[in-house]
């Protein structure tokens, strides 16, 4: 028989809470985590807000802060979240085997060392042929580069840090596919564990991209909402009057364990993973699929390896951007898997209130997908009040409703056509 997964802890660096229940509690209450950019000004951007996490301090969370003073803010969330997972776990009160003890992250790119970049492309330009002079970049890179920022740049580093951090011996990898890499790595730790190659798998995302390049990018790509004059509305998944999503950043990280080992060792067990699906749209590196069909494909795996029927899912974390394109690509596929379902099923978009944790959205949706599983209430969409014609679907507006939840899908749609649903269930033993 097939090895069965379950979750034994959790921990969350989210811009609404660094604890599972100020998170959940936030989402039920509609509360928002947006607000003006601060890390840098952003006044000269189209965009000048986002989603960030508020006051944090990595040494509230790890003995010893010091060595971390050249990572980047996904290795210190991710190290965060992680401490606070393992513990949740139960991990540090026991011996287990490190061996068989894995890391699956999923985040982006590495730390953008921005001053330094800008500092040596300034001193290297040439204004009388408006050429750069390679060898006074380079040198100018060599004196002001530190090692430790450099090695942050790597996109393996937070992965690595882990594995260091919890002397994690097992598989260790890193997942760099957009917004569907939390989801993803939850789905491959979910085939490792099941695949006997390890008993635990420490599993999600961690990612911030609010920085000048970040939100650059995304502007160029006309990908983020403009409203500066009412930030906290600017997030509104599925409403007509939407106009791109808010960049957000954070971390979630959850255990994944053989249900067997937890057993043995009377772990707590929060939810049962029973459904993965991965796929590729092969269309176009910025847009989904028109018709759907990679997320069509991706949900229906997922429900087909939770080995049940669409019908018995309860509740859907939706991708739910904001974007025009996304949401209503997302509805077309939620009808095309669930049917006549579709319209009684339950859909909420946890970005309403946390904005776009990119790489890490997927495994903090995961945790909030859970709780709405074990607390019975969906937490809603909220700023929906435009309803749009290709967005006819039941997005729980507004306002948190109490259902009974046995089986709840969570949707990552990432740019590159990357499809990521995992479907998780109440525990029964």
């Amino acid at each position: 028989m097939r090895r069965r997964v379950v979750i034994t802890g959790i921990g969350v660096i989210t811009p609404l809470g660094d604890s599972v229940d100020s998170l959940f509690r936030s989402q039920v209450e509609g509360k928002s985590g947006v607000g003006p950019l601060t890390y840098f000004s952003a006044a000269t951007f189209p965009t000048t807000f986002g989603a960030e996490v508020p006051n944090f301090d990595l040494s509230r969370y790890v003995a010893d802060a010091s060595p971390w003073h050249d990572a980047g803010l996904a290795s210190q969330f991710a190290a965060a979240a992680a401490r606070m997972a393992i513990e949740d776990a139960g991990l540090f009160d026991g011996a287990v085997d490190r061996t068989r003890f894995g890391v699956y992250l999923g985040t982006g790119e590495g730390t953008q060392v921005f001053d330094t970049l800008i500092d040596m492309v300034a001193s290297s330009y040439q204004p009388a042929t408006r050429k750069l002079d390679d060898a006074i970049m380079s040198q100018r890179g060599i004196a002001r580069y530190e090692l430790g920022r450099e090695y942050e740049q790597e996109l393996h580093t937070p992965a690595a840090h882990l594995g260091d951090l919890f002397n994690l011996e097992g598989p260790n990898f890193a997942c760099l596919t957009a917004c569907a890499a939390g989801t993803q790595a939850l789905g491959e730790a979910l085939e490792i564990i099941r695949d006997n190659d390890a008993d635990l798998m420490l599993a999600g995302g961690s990612h911030s991209m609010i920085h000048p390049l970040g939100l650059t990018g995304f502007n160029l790509l006309t990908a983020l909402s403009t409203r500066n004059g009412d930030p906290q509305k600017a997030s509104r998944p599925f409403d007509n009057k939407r106009d791109g999503f808010v960049l957000g950043e954070g971390a979630g990280l959850l255990v994944l364990e053989e249900l067997t080992h937890a057993r043995k060792r009377g772990a707590r067990i929060y939810a049962e993973l029973t459904g993965y699906g991965a796929t590729s749209d092969a269309f176009r590196v910025t847009d989904c699929h028109p018709e759907g069909r990679g997320a069509i494909a991706c949900m229906r795996i997922a429900v087909a390896d939770a080995g049940i029927r669409p019908e018995q899912v309860g509740y859907i974390n939706a991708h739910g951007t904001s974007t025009r394109n996304n949401d209503q690509v997302e509805t077309l596929a939620i009808k095309a898997v669930f049917g006549d379902h579709a319209y009684r099923l339950p859909i909420s978009s946890s970005k309403s209130m946390l904005g776009h944790l990119i790489g890490a959205a997927g495994a903090v949706e995961l945790v909030i997908a859970i709780e709405a599983m074990r607390k019975g209430i969906i937490p809603p969409t909220i700023n929906y009040e435009f309803p749009d014609p290709a967005c006819d679907l039941d997005y729980v507006p507004n306002v948190a409703r109490e259902v009974r939840v046995d089986h709840a899908l969570s949707n990552s749609f990432g740019f590159g056509g990357q499809n990521a649903s995992l479907v998780v269930s109440r525990f029964k033993g």
